[in-house]
């Protein structure tokens, strides 16, 4: 394990972050204007995204989460997703923004909306603050994408290593050494 006085390279700082973020609330505002919104946000990697993104969208808006698991406590994906928490409440008839932190291989996001569409919501659409196409398994896109990622694993801003960095307010790569 890392020590926290590990010194990661910062890939996009805080700044860079919100200043995307706010393009991306500023671009979901126009795109759903008198509309209403159910953002779902992806546990727990996709919280702060989700915070900060519902704080720049003008339109009314609420949101659930749903978590599901396909890591574990390691780098590198099992391949198999899981369900671990389900929403709240019926998204039935709603316009629906699926909110994650890292599009990666597109195994969690194609389960996901396949689930989501099977509850008949008037629109699904994604939004992914990384995306990282070079892992790609599943045909899925992003409808708003905050950054493309090389193929690198990153921490930071809601996205963990055995769920440490979570914390840190840019989003930084982690060493290719690292033990898992």
């Amino acid at each position: 394990m890392l020590s926290t006085q590990t010194k990661l390279e910062v890939l996009h700082p805080a700044g860079q972050i919100a200043g995307r973020v706010a393009e991306l609330g500023a671009q979901i505002s126009r795109d759903y204007a008198g509309k209403s919104i159910i953002l779902i946000g992806v546990l727990k990697g996709a919280a702060i995204f989700l915070s900060d993104l519902a704080r720049s969208i003008t339109p009314a808006c609420t949101f659930d989460f749903v978590a599901v698991s396909s890591y574990g406590r390691g780098a590198h994906s099992s391949g198999i997703v899981r369900m671990v928490k389900d929403l709240d409440h019926s998204i039935e008839g709603q316009h629906v923004i699926l909110v994650e932190d890292i599009l990666d291989t597109g195994l969690t996001l194609a389960y996901l909306r396949g689930l989501l569409l099977q509850q008949k919501p008037a629109s699904l659409k994604i939004a992914a603050l990384l995306d990282k196409p070079a892992r790609r398994l599943e045909k899925i896109e992003a409808d708003y994408v905050g950054f493309t990622l090389p193929n690198h694993f990153v921490v930071g801003y809601g996205m963990d290593f055995a769920e440490r960095y979570r914390n840190l307010p840019d989003i930084c790569l982690m060493p290719p050494d690292a033990p898992e």
